[in-house]
């Protein structure tokens, strides 16, 4: 049967790209799928900020002119700024059980790359660090939550047979909520820990203001991109990228549960907590059309309030104000409200491995380790 690799050129086929996701998840029920009339807008490389200081392109495999995989080649100009690196990433890699096509796209992939004079490519980042990144290693067990990634465990065959090696396992975090008033809720240590912060700093802390959103997204990306410069990976988010992930991210927000702390009335760390509405969309399970998914959208919406966990996407204090206590408090605040709000179990993620200021305190707060990710490397 004949294998064809075709590179995406024209609406239609970015429409055949986004939809064997369908494909390779027709019978798990554990793949959150795509809200397509999204995807479009993402991928649109007129309309998605990431291009502004990006190039990609995306292929296709067809074999016998059905199409099985799709990849992403990356190169993020504002990561090898950065990081003073030549490299180029790969994502969106999504792949029927075919291995013929896996060495086709991955090595379409390195191809694109080595001509823009990459010398590695790293993935799988949808598209970038910023975004959805990581192939699932452990934990295949339970459906992803928002913006995490899942897929097939034979993909992890696909990179090892491809010449691909660990470059960073990225962490997922799960704690169940329980009540604020039982024994145990919270360590007695991260309890001592806010009461003295509570007692030395004039510190405060507060819910965000939706009537002030854009604001409020301003103080948050002066503070992400401080929190997190010094981490493996990162990538400054423009105003462009970080408004159109939060305005992405609004409708799904429950405003108890992102936190504000402020030192004199200036923001100085936050926390990002969502309800966790993949439960939701496996349960609707949107078709690929812009119909169904403005239908599936709007009764995850609508529904968002019967989720039973929630993600921890970002917390951050910026450098002046680490060791203070700030991040323990931003934890507490975060988990009480939880509590109240009846959530049953949290997940924090994505963490580096190596981010052990992030990893400690969340292993003296109960949590385990239950959904492990690996980027992927190659030298070219």
């Amino acid at each position: 049967m004949e294998l064809v690799i075709e590179q995406v050129k024209t609406g239609r086929q970015l429409r055949d790209f986004i939809k064997v996701a369908w494909t390779v998840y027709a019978d798990d029920p554990n793949w959150a799928p795509w809200l397509y009339f999204d995807r479009l807008h993402f991928f649109d490389k007129r309309k998605n900020p990431f291009f502004q200081h990006a190039e990609a392109d995306y292929f296709i495999a067809r074999r016998d002119g059905r199409a099985i995989g799709i990849i992403a080649a990356i190169l993020n100009h504002r990561h090898n700024q950065f990081h003073q690196e030549n490299t180029a990433h790969f994502g969106i890699f999504e792949l029927l059980n075919d291995p013929e096509a896996a060495v086709a796209l991955l090595e379409t992939a390195c191809d694109w790359a080595r001509r823009r004079g990459a010398n590695k490519i790293v993935g799988p980042m949808n598209l970038s660090t910023n975004d959805e990144c990581g192939m699932l290693l452990e934990g295949f067990h339970r459906p992803p939550v928002l913006m995490m990634t899942y897929n097939p465990p034979y993909y992890l065959d696909f990179m090892a047979a491809n010449g691909f090696s660990k470059a960073m396992d990225l962490l997922a975090w799960e704690r169940e909520i329980g009540q604020a008033n039982e024994p145990g809720f919270l360590p007695p240590k991260l309890l001592r820990v806010v009461e003295k912060v509570r007692q030395r700093h004039n510190l405060t802390i507060r819910t965000v203001n939706m009537r002030q959103w854009d604001a409020e997204v301003t103080r948050l990306q002066a503070i992400y991109n401080q929190a997190w410069q010094k981490n493996w990976g990162f990538v400054p988010m423009t105003a462009a990228e970080i408004q159109q992930l939060a305005d992405n991210l609004k409708p799904f927000i429950d405003p108890a549960l992102v936190f504000v702390a402020e030192v004199d009335g200036q923001a100085v760390g936050f926390g990002l907590t969502v309800p966790d509405v993949n439960q939701l969309l496996c349960e609707i399970r949107p078709r690929p059309s812009l119909i169904s998914s403005y239908l599936g959208a709007a009764r995850v919406i609508w529904g968002k309030g019967r989720a039973k966990g929630i993600r921890v996407i970002a917390l951050g204090v910026v450098e002046a104000y680490r060791q203070r206590g700030v991040d323990a408090l931003l934890y507490y605040e975060t988990a009480k409200a939880a509590a109240t709000r009846g959530y049953a179990w949290a997940e924090a993620s994505w963490i580096l491995e190596t981010n052990e200021a992030m990893n400690r305190p969340l292993e003296l707060l109960g949590a385990r380790v239950y959904k492990k990710y690996r980027l992927f490397e190659k030298i070219l």
